[in-house]
């Protein structure tokens, strides 16, 4: 069996309306119908019979205008559900507001004159006939002459504008419920691409760190055996940290400065003697979350462009301190300073800034700076926090 085609209605409808729109109505909603129309029909009831103007009734003509009144009002109650569900099935939209509209308004006319004439045999059969009088069947065209339909036929109106006033109600829920649903997807593919961005760069950093440390141990294979046995023992640990840390973008900072120290006993090694690092972090600060390896590629530039450059034993401190709300973590050389020409960042840097900048914002801020008295340093600020900024 073929499937059948969506209708041009239903192809303008969102999955969720196309799921919502041949629900029936709720419990609740059925039962304040009923209800409304109980309660109309009381009163209905209770006016024709406690009228000041009208004589006294007799128990017949009490027992007719009550039946009257409920019978009229549970016609109504009845016709309510079909309407409702006519209403919400075929809604008025801009494309088809015109022909929907006339279409109830003469499905209307149709209902008012067929409630008027129900209502009509009902009051021939249940309100005796006045005194010395013979009641007459009703005409339907003397009826409609008269227009005695016009009361349902508001009726009727007033029960369809409800209808549409919940279809509306209706079809704005699910509007926004899809526009919920949507902006939390798209949150969420935001932080998923955030997320592969990072990681795309950590997996860049990684590599160039390797080749870097390889080409130093290679370098000493022959002349220091003994320290080459000690970058591979160090290397092999950061290289452990990499892989169980792949899924963390942050590390608290008193981990991330014991890796840096291992990564500078690599360096101290390579330089043979050249080389004199140290190390400082304030204890207000040691529990903050920093970037994973944020620290490595700001020391590798400034062994690049200090300790190698310089012509006597070379000298890199990293500090780490709390400034109100930040976190700052800072790199300096005593090396010669960047010269004119020196504007490439290369991959360490540019991934660092990257990494910040997809991490924090606005937030973090990262600048390298000749140093006052000689050298280059580079800083970093970022919010300080315990808990991962983004989930």
């Amino acid at each position: 069996m073929s499937p059948v085609a969506p209708t041009g209605s239903e192809l303008h409808e969102s999955p969720y309306e196309r799921r919502t729109s041949r629900v029936p109505l709720r419990a609740g909603e059925l039962a304040a119908i009923m209800g409304f129309w109980a309660f109309l029909g009381a009163l209905s009831a209770a006016g024709r019979l406690i009228n000041p103007r009208g004589p006294e009734l007799s128990p017949d003509v009490a027992s007719g205008l009550l039946t009257i009144s409920f019978a009229e009002y549970s016609i109504w109650a009845v016709l309510t559900v079909p309407i409702f569900m006519l209403a919400h099935r075929f809604t008025v939209t801009a494309e088809t507001g015109r022909r929907r509209i006339l279409l109830f308004m003469t499905l209307g006319l149709v209902i008012a004159i067929l409630v008027d004439t129900v209502l009509a045999q009902v009051r021939l059969h249940v309100l005796p006939p006045p005194p010395g009088r013979v009641r007459q069947p009703p005409s339907i065209f003397g009826n409609l002459l008269r227009f005695q339909f016009l009361y349902d036929y508001m009726v009727y109106l007033a029960v369809f504008a409800a209808a549409l006033a919940r279809d509306y109600f209706l079809r704005y829920q699910a509007r926004l419920e899809e526009t919920t649903q949507l902006q939390a997807q798209a949150a969420k593919l935001e932080a998923q691409l955030a997320d592969a961005r990072l990681t795309a760069l950590r997996s860049q950093l990684n590599p160039h760190f390797l080749f870097n440390t390889l080409n130093a141990i290679s370098s000493l294979v022959e002349r220091d055996p003994r320290g080459v046995r000690k970058m591979i023992a160090r290397l092999g640990e950061l290289l452990r940290h990499t892989l169980e840390e792949t899924e963390s973008q942050e590390i608290v900072l008193e981990r991330e400065l014991e890796l840096l120290r291992r990564y500078l006993d690599i360096m101290e090694v390579r330089f043979q003697g050249k080389l004199e690092a140290t190390i400082s972090a304030a204890d207000d600060v040691k529990g903050a979350l920093v970037p994973n390896l944020i620290l490595q590629p700001l020391v590798e530039n400034a062994l690049k462009h200090g300790v190698s450059a310089s012509d006597g034993r070379g000298h890199v401190e990293v500090s780490a301190v709390r400034s109100g709300d930040q976190v700052v973590l800072r790199v300096r050389d005593h090396g010669p300073g960047l010269g004119d020409t020196e504007t490439d960042n290369g991959v360490g840097l540019t991934n660092t800034i990257a990494r910040l900048d997809q991490l924090y914002k606005a937030k973090q801020r990262f600048s390298l700076q000749p140093a006052p008295d000689g050298g280059t340093v580079a800083e970093i600020r970022l919010p300080y926090h315990e808990q991962p900024e983004r989930a």
